[in-house]
């Protein structure tokens, strides 16, 4: 039931419109509109979450902190109108105060506070936390740029600056009140008192402030509130007017630019000295705003931090929040006085840590000088954490080097943030069934077998309200109708209920014609955008993610070019219709990645030319990829690419939004595509390709891609046709070269293309067959959608709460 009536929303929105902006309706321009309703949800939401608070604060509550930084977001207006119960009064609001609902949601900017499948992740976990009425607290930065916009100019990836903050801001609640300083550089002093106790002193340090700007969190159908604190950066200089007054104008701002600065852009690429600096600092500068605020509320709470690991959980997401376990030690050591053992304890009672990849380059490492500088009191912590633990792990390995190496916190001048985390954290979770069982049994199986009571599994989930009731209203509507109501929503394994009509043929014709009706209005919606015609008489067969080459959209590639072959062979052959789309930033500093979106815009350019491909094959990069698009393109699709080489892909989310949308799977046995195939069975996905087990064995024999290549006659061919480029006469020779005989000492092929090859064209085909009997794709499909509630956030939340929080959740 909607706690507010159209009336009342009117008045508050036209309200807004005169206290805030000075408009009358009439005069308001459609950011006017948008500010105002943002503002009229968002006191809504600051009501609920002052109840909240005060029933935490009196419940004396088990407080959940989510630390990660990264959070995308998307948009949040019909968001937080869905999850308030208001969605369809605002729109009616809307409608009755001349403005269209549909162009004012389509105005506002997505939050893009994240790069990727972890910040999207976090995102949806904030929703759950909050629906199932845990008290929890997200915290990032409020980056003034969020991920780039990226603008496709002569087929490369170009970077624009993607300011969000211009009608972002109107969900930010700053709260300067509870501002606090984080420091950088200078010394530390040792102060000794008369009994000989050490009080060390942080002097010539540079201070930063960090001010709290507060994005409230709804929850679906309760007043429970939650809030994602972003941490602002200012410095406490006042510009020097004297310098102003001489005509030093940069020098007068200086201060204020570095304090700035770090939290002007997303977190930089680190491949250069300067980009290290500023990512340190930028995570530094969160974590230690986050435990001073934390631990500042405790105290004003209960007066002591004896109990700090009873009343809170600090949960690390992925390694970039790791130094909270040195900040919270410096904070119990040096401003509350305990003794090590009594700090430690705490903070080992309280800090727990997801890990996100198995990849080497990805589990961070600091150089030792550049903390040393920084963070001079942070890294005296990390030394003494270090010795102990290295003390422990010689107790326990005696003279076994090797494994004192690969357990280190400290070794051969670097910092290494996963070992941190492993040494000092209650639990350590990966995040599904084969990542978490490939951290015990390969990446941190010393440390497993030590404690492996640390060790859990919280396969990741999606937040089902948004990617599959709001942005696919039409499917939500039938799974309504067959499972007798809206209970899924709460409840995301009743969906099961919707595979009762697996055999039902009107059901199966609805759910083909709702795939149908979805797929023309994403064609309507790429035509206006940019002009390009999809054929929605093709399946589309869809691969969104990051561009990564372990993600292999360079397997993808060569399936289509085999394609394009064929048909220019056979023009005439029996071919089913295909719409490949692709879409995938590259990071700014990812050369190769950067190459590989040139890659697939040749070739879509080249395909969209031929006369043989027309109404047979498409290829399209749809520019931008982000939140905004992804809940456009989900209802549309209908062949899921996830192709990433087993081992490689810790688990996915994309894959979940696909499936619970009706699209079914094309991929390997990695990340949480392995849980997918347990709930599908063989008969509902199809999977091709090497196991990691397979993949490493390959490996140890000393895999060879470039006998594969010589072997097989269409490989080879498609290999070429890359090499020596296309009509744009843009040769990728660098790319095959990687595939075939490797760079810079790398292994030729490392991610498995070539192995791979002949068992992808092989599922292509089974797909192909499957979709061209109608009953059976529309039932696979259905199926998919009635197992897809394991991959609902709520699920994940729920498995947290119990395993790793110990917090009780909403029933």
């Amino acid at each position: 039931m909607a706690e507010y009536t159209k009336a009342q929303l009117t008045e508050m929105i036209i309200g807004k419109l005169q206290r805030n902006f000075g408009r009358t309706v009439e005069e308001a321009t459609p950011n006017h509109m948008f500010k105002a309703c943002a503002l009229v949800l968002r006191d809504i939401m600051s009501r609920h979450q002052i109840e909240t608070g005060n029933q935490v604060w009196e419940g004396q509550r088990r407080q959940v902190h989510y630390l990660s930084l990264e959070f995308l977001m998307g948009r949040s207006l019909e968001k937080n109108a869905y999850n308030l119960g208001l969605l369809n009064t605002l729109k009616e609001t809307l409608e009755g105060l001349g403005f269209s609902a549909a162009d004012l949601f389509e105005q506002e900017p997505d939050a893009g506070l994240g790069n990727g499948g972890l910040g999207r992740l976090a995102a949806c976990y904030l929703d759950s936390m909050t629906t199932l009425e845990i008290p929890a607290t997200g915290y990032s930065i409020c980056y003034e740029l969020g991920i780039f916009k990226q603008k496709i100019i002569d087929g490369k990836q170009v970077e624009l600056a993607d300011n969000w903050l211009g009608l972002g801001d109107a969900w930010l609640i700053p709260k300067l009140d509870e501002t606090e300083e984080v420091r950088f550089g200078g010394k530390i002093e040792d102060r000794w008192d008369e009994n000989g106790v050490n009080h060390p002193e942080h002097v010539g340090y540079t201070a930063v402030l960090a001010i709290p700007r507060d994005m409230e969190i709804a929850g679906y159908q309760t007043r429970h509130t939650n809030t994602l604190r972003l941490w602002d950066a200012k410095s406490p200089v006042p510009v020097d007017m004297s310098l102003y007054s001489r005509g030093e104008y940069l020098k007068a701002v200086e201060q204020q630019a570095m304090a700035e600065v770090i939290a002007k852009v997303l977190y930089p690429d680190d491949n250069h000295y300067e980009g290290k600096s500023l990512r340190l600092k930028q995570q530094y500068f969160f974590v230690s705003a986050t435990v001073q605020s934390i631990v500042r509320k405790h105290r004003a709470q209960y007066g002591t931090l004896h109990n700090f690991h009873e009343k809170h959980v600090i949960q690390i997401n992925d390694t970039h929040p790791t130094l909270v376990i040195p900040e919270l030690m410096r904070i119990l050591l040096d401003q509350e006085g305990y003794s090590w053992d009594e700090a430690w304890h705490i903070v080992t009672h309280t800090v727990c840590y997801t890990n996100h990849t198995v990849l080497a380059e990805a589990l961070e490492r600091w150089p030792q000088a550049l903390i040393e500088s920084l963070l001079p009191r942070v890294w005296q912590i990390l030394k003494e954490i270090a010795h102990r633990y290295q003390g422990e792990l010689e107790r326990r390995y005696g003279s076994d080097q090797g494994k004192i190496a690969h357990m280190a916190i400290i070794w051969g001048g670097e910092v290494r943030m996963a070992n941190l985390c492993v040494c000092a954290c209650q639990y350590i979770n990966g995040v599904s069934a084969l990542h978490s069982d490939i951290l015990k049994r390969e990446v941190f199986h010393d440390a497993y077998l030590a404690a492996p009571g640390k060790f859990k599994n919280v396969t990741n989930g999606i937040d089902h309200r948004r990617w599959l009731s709001q942005i696919n209203p039409k499917l939500d509507a039938l799974i309504r109708d067959c499972s007798g109501g809206d209970e899924y929503l709460i409840h995301p394994e009743a969906i099961r209920k919707l595979e009762n009509c697996k055999d039902d043929k009107s059901v199966l014709k609805q759910l083909e014609a709702i795939k149908g009706e979805n797929k023309r209005r994403f064609a309507a919606y790429v035509a206006r955008e940019s002009g390009v015609i999809l054929n929605t008489d093709a399946i589309f067969d869809v691969q969104v993610k990051r561009l990564h080459e372990y993600k292999r959209q360079l397997l993808n590639v060569l399936h289509i070019v085999y394609l394009y072959q064929q048909l220019r062979d056979n023009p005439n052959m029996d071919f089913t219709p295909q719409t490949f789309l692709f879409g995938a930033k590259a990071a700014p500093g990812y050369h190769v990645a950067k190459e590989i979106i040139q890659l697939i815009n040749s070739l879509a350019a080249q395909i969209s030319r031929d006369p043989v491909c027309k109404d047979k094959l498409q290829v399209v990069f749809l520019e931008n990829y982000r939140v905004s698009l992804a809940e456009k393109l989900m209802p549309a699709s209908e062949l899921s690419e996830q192709i990433s080489t087993a081992g490689k892909e810790a688990s996915g989310t994309g894959n979940m939004k696909f499936m619970m949308n009706g699209a079914l799977t094309i991929g390997t046995l990695d990340g949480a595509n392995v849980e997918m195939h347990q709930q599908l069975g063989d008969e509902n996905i199809f999977l091709f390709g090497l196991t990691a087990e397979q993949v490493n064995q390959r490996k140890r024999e000393g895999y060879r891609s470039l006998d594969l290549y010589q072997r097989d006659h269409g490989l080879k061919r498609v290999i070429d046709q890359i090499a020596a480029g296309f009509d744009d006469h843009v040769s990728y020779s660098s790319i095959t070269d990687r595939l075939l005989f490797g760079v810079g000492g790398s292994m030729a092929d490392e991610y498995m293309l070539l192995a791979d090859f002949s068992s992808y064209c092989q599922a292509h085909k089974r797909a192909l067959e499957a979709y061209a009997d109608r009953q059976r794709w529309n039932q696979m499909s259905l199926i998919n959608i009635a197992r897809s509630g394991l991959f609902a956030a709520d699920r994940s939340i729920s498995d947290y709460a119990r395993e790793i929080w110990h917090v009780p959740v909403r029933k």
